[in-house]
């Protein structure tokens, strides 16, 4: 799917209306939201927003000029002990040097029912915590006290910022219900913000615009004279306009199966400075389009700085490439190299934090370190090699430009076959095939100029799991049999990290308990740790319980415990697209023994079913010779993301599809 059919799908028009907001306030909660034992509209919630306002204002500070001011009031009904977690809450914040923020939590209270009145509780400095996350932010958390079934909290923050580059990102909807949302914004004239909206419901909008005054006090001492001293006021008048963003009874944001990020597609509303223009000042652009977001970030000294910094490796990667010659082999040495000598720290970040060469001397670092290291290699050896910004499938997707689009960052480089891209942050990764994190719709490559192009992340090629399954059937119902299992790419990836330094005996336990009760034996892996090989696992298996007997006729599911039993999509309409990170072929092979005295009293038919625009295909074939079924089943989805409007289609074909791999065959005795 383009970039600009998910913006049609996620983005909504603002429009401007009055909005007559109701007059919440903390310290008002009543007898009726004590008393209320389940939301109104969804039974089925643990809990619910019962009204969440923010603000945020630009206040004048003198000597210092504006600040910016952002307070949050919330109010919380608990309904259920699964919505205890309500209780803890948590903001982050700004902490690096020029920009540090300041924020206070206040009149965080807990009401509880008791008899008929009502009990406050309140939050004590024992329920507040303050931890560092890294060196730029920092994040306070409260635990509410004494939360039972019942209970309503609230609370307010405050969070104070001399950071203007944007304002607080603001989510109407949440994984609960949402009764009331308003967002206000106070901003001054001299302050251009870009309003990006995204989400399906659409807040109503309100402005107006409003004279206010900066006052500037001063004083003077003459020349000479003990006391004579002459104070002055400074006033200068300014525009102000407040927006109003309202909209109630949003439903709750649940999450479905093959959803990207839920975030995506919560109605929202975030703000990017755009530009300023101060009295006296020329006028300032900020990120106003792509090319100026990634130029201002290749000239950041921790991204552009550290990307040219060569001689901390280049006698190590001199002695790497003797030898070498095609562009193939500088890369697979190179990006070994990397993956071998430097681990991930955990930290993400298209900045470097404490800079490559320290990270090479330590052997490791952050996300920007490692790979634009790697970049850097693969230029010195003589490709053309560029880093390619991403935001990981948590951070969100990077439509609208801003520097905060971006989190994570890739190496690509240049090949006679196309572009190649690395993340040498992880060992399990190969060209071409990065982490999960990165498989994040589009990307934005940046060249030694500071010019930049889209980069699709999005897999093309199919990753394949091909299993071979031979198994007899005894006239007791008893199943014998060997699989072996080969997976390609991503499917590869996964199966290594799942197995990554866990105990045999541990993985076959699971392996067998989770494959109905199976009994295995003469288990063998190859090529876990040759990462270039298909990842393959061979076993013997028996099972007591995979046949049903009734009389004289044996019933048996074809696939035994490799056939689906649910489908993954419920919801009657889906709004968000389909999202697998990875097109795909699943190939199953099974040859069946029948048991001597018995006889083929019914097979599932052949059966093929497609989606339209060839985005799969289900193939489920039979073929019997003489006491010996075989069956071969193809499941096949050829693109990375289905759009909405395919869902219902794709519905149906995973419940056509698991009919079919739980059809029985019938064995009746002879």
């Amino acid at each position: 799917m383009k970039l600009n059919q998910l913006i049609l799908f996620l983005f909504v028009a603002t429009f401007c209306l009055n909005v007559n907001a109701q007059d919440f306030k903390l310290g008002k909660v009543s007898v009726a939201e004590l008393q209320e034992k389940s939301h109104a509209k969804d039974p089925a919630a643990v809990a619910a927003i019962l009204f969440k306002k923010g603000e945020v204002r630009f206040e004048y500070v003198e000597d210092k000029g504006f600040e910016i001011i952002t307070v949050v009031q919330t109010r919380i009904k608990i309904y259920k002990k699964e919505g205890y977690d309500w209780a803890n809450q948590s903001v982050r914040y700004y902490l690096a040097n020029n920009g540090e923020e300041k924020i206070y939590f206040k009149d965080a209270v807990t009401y509880n029912l008791v008899g008929d009145k009502i009990e406050k509780t309140k939050l004590k400095n024992d329920g507040e915590f303050d931890e560092q996350i890294n060196k730029y932010w920092g994040r306070k958390k409260i635990t509410m006290p004494n939360v039972k079934e019942g209970s309503v909290i609230e609370f307010e923050y405050t969070i104070k910022s001399p950071r203007f580059s944007e304002l607080i990102d603001w989510s109407f909807q949440s994984s609960v219900p949402v009764n009331y949302s308003e967002f206000r914004t106070y901003i001054p004239e001299y302050f251009v913000y870009t309003p990006n909206q995204k989400g399906y419901v659409f807040p109503k909008v309100a402005s107006e615009k409003n004279k206010r005054t900066i006052v500037r006090n001063s004083k003077e001492r003459a020349s000479g004279y003990v006391g004579n001293t002459t104070f002055s006021q400074d006033k200068t008048d300014y525009q102000e306009t407040m927006t109003t963003y309202l909209a109630e009874n949003l439903p709750a944001m649940k999450e479905e199966a093959y959803v990207n990020n839920i975030d995506n597609y919560t109605s929202s509303i975030s703000h990017e400075l755009s530009m300023t223009r101060f009295p006296k000042s020329s006028i300032e652009l900020y990120s106003t389009d792509w090319p100026s977001v990634t130029k201002k970030i290749y000239e950041n000294d921790d991204f552009g700085a550290e990307l040219n910094k060569t001689g901390y490796f280049e006698d190590d990667i001199n002695r790497l490439l003797t030898g070498l010659k095609t562009p193939y082999e500088k890369i697979d040495a190179i990006y070994n190299y990397v993956k071998t000598n430097l681990k991930w720290n955990d930290y993400y970040g298209y900045s470097c934090n404490d800079g490559v060469k320290k990270a090479y001397k330590d052997k490791t670092g952050n996300i920007a370190e490692i790979n634009l290291m790697l970049t850097a290699m693969l230029r010195y050896s003589g490709l053309t090699a560029n880093p390619v910004l991403v935001s990981t499938r948590s951070n969100g997707i990077a439509l609208f430009p801003n520097r905060t689009a971006f989190n994570y960052v890739i190496a690509a480089v240049e090949t006679p076959k196309g572009m190649m891209l690395l993340d040498a942050s992880d060992k399990f990764s190969t060209p071409n095939v990065l982490p999960f994190r990165a498989l994040n719709w589009m990307g934005r490559l940046i060249r030694k100029d500071g010019t930049s192009d889209v980069v699709d992340l999005m897999p093309k090629v199919n990753s394949n799991s091909t299993v071979m399954m031979n198994y007899s059937i005894d006239e007791r119902g008893a199943v014998t049999g060997k699989l072996r299992q080969q997976q390609t790419d991503y499917n590869a990836m996964t199966f290594r990290r799942k197995v990554d330094n866990i105990i045999e005996d541990s993985y076959l336990e699971k392996l067998e308990n989770e494959n109905r009760k199976i009994e295995v034996t003469s288990y063998s892996r190859q090529n876990e740790k040759d990462l270039k090989l298909p990842v393959m696992e061979t076993y013997s298996f028996t099972g007591s319980n995979l046949c049903e007997i009734i009389g004289d006729k044996i019933y048996i599911s074809p696939m035994l415990f490799l056939a689906g039993t649910k489908n993954p999509f419920q919801q009657e309409v889906r709004e968000y697209p389909v999202d697998y990170g990875f097109p795909f072929t699943e190939k199953n092979t099974v040859n069946i023994q029948i048991p001597d005295g018995y006889t083929i009293e019914k097979i599932p038919d052949p059966a093929v079913i497609t989606m339209q625009d060839d985005l799969g295909s289900f193939t489920f074939i039979t073929n019997v010779l003489g006491n010996q079924i075989q069956i071969s089943i193809i499941n096949q989805i050829n693109t990375a993301i289905i759009p909405s409007e395919y869902y219902s289609m794709l519905k149906n074909y995973y419940q056509g599809m698991l009919d079919k791999q739980n059809e029985k065959i019938i064995l009746t005795k002879v």
